[in-house]
């Protein structure tokens, strides 16, 4: 079989550019290959780069952490040590607060028992003073009841008198008034038995020679001659110069 020269000729130009094409295609995939190599060099680079940035930026915190670390524990140190300044301050706050406390407490004592002597001083000087006064009208008021004849009255003030103001100078004056009420209510037993007590618990008293003289009175009145002449007698020896001697005086020598 024969082939014609332009179908041959014409295969061959197919061929040839089959042939360019292919070693052209060859030629761009290469190209594509060196490129890939290429970023994947540069990829490596950069990845290398950066790990090697890391690296360096991990030693830096890591150096930095032991200086972050050594601050933090003297940061802790100083803490610890602010802590205890606070806790010994607090601890000599409260003792201060409980001494203030007692100081005041005990102040306060004794600011309320000098509060209440003075006030019972007071009072006392108070006593004292209305006390005079109250007594001189007890005294008056009994003797008032003698005067108007109440002697059942003017003796039972002047005993009440005895037992209220224990420590009055008027004590042998109102118990010789009650031996007076007696004698006056004609109970010479009993105006003896007071003017007898006058004589024992106040034998130096102004009302002690009156006292007497109304023992004697008392005696004459029950018929007791003798035991008045020598209670008369008496009363001239023991209170000499008194107007109770006087009296006694003159009843013994028969004037009254």
């Amino acid at each position: 079989m024969k082939l014609h020269a332009a179908p041959l000729l014409g295969l061959c130009l197919g061929l040839c550019l089959v042939s360019g094409a292919a070693r052209a295609g060859m030629f761009d995939d290469e190209e594509a290959r060196r490129d890939i190599a290429a970023l994947r060099g540069q990829v490596g680079a950069s990845q290398k780069a950066v790990e090697d940035r890391l690296v360096r930026i991990e030693t830096m915190l890591q150096d930095r952490s032991i200086e972050v670390s050594k601050l933090i524990d003297e940061l802790k140190q100083d803490l610890a040590r602010v802590r205890g300044q606070i806790e010994v301050q607090a601890n000599q706050i409260d003792t201060l607060d409980r001494r203030q406390k007692d100081l005041y407490i005990d102040l306060d004592t004794r600011l309320r028992k000098i509060e209440a002597n003075a006030q019972a001083q007071a009072q006392a000087q108070e006593k004292q003073a209305a006390e005079p006064v109250a007594e001189a009208k007890a005294y008056e008021a009994a003797l008032n009841q003698f005067k108007l004849g109440n002697f059942q009255s003017s003796v039972a003030a002047f005993q009440n008198f005895l037992t209220t103001y224990p420590n009055s100078a008027q004590l042998p004056s109102a118990q010789y008034w009650i031996g007076n009420a007696y004698y006056a209510l004609r109970d010479f037993k009993m105006a003896i038995a007071a003017q007898q007590k006058v004589l024992s618990t106040w034998p130096d008293s102004a009302k002690a020679p009156d006292a007497m003289l109304n023992i004697a009175s008392c005696q004459a009145e029950t018929g007791e001659t003798k035991a008045a002449r020598d209670t008369l007698q008496q009363v001239l020896k023991k209170y000499p110069g008194t107007p109770a001697a006087e009296q006694a005086k003159q009843r013994l020598a028969g004037k009254r």
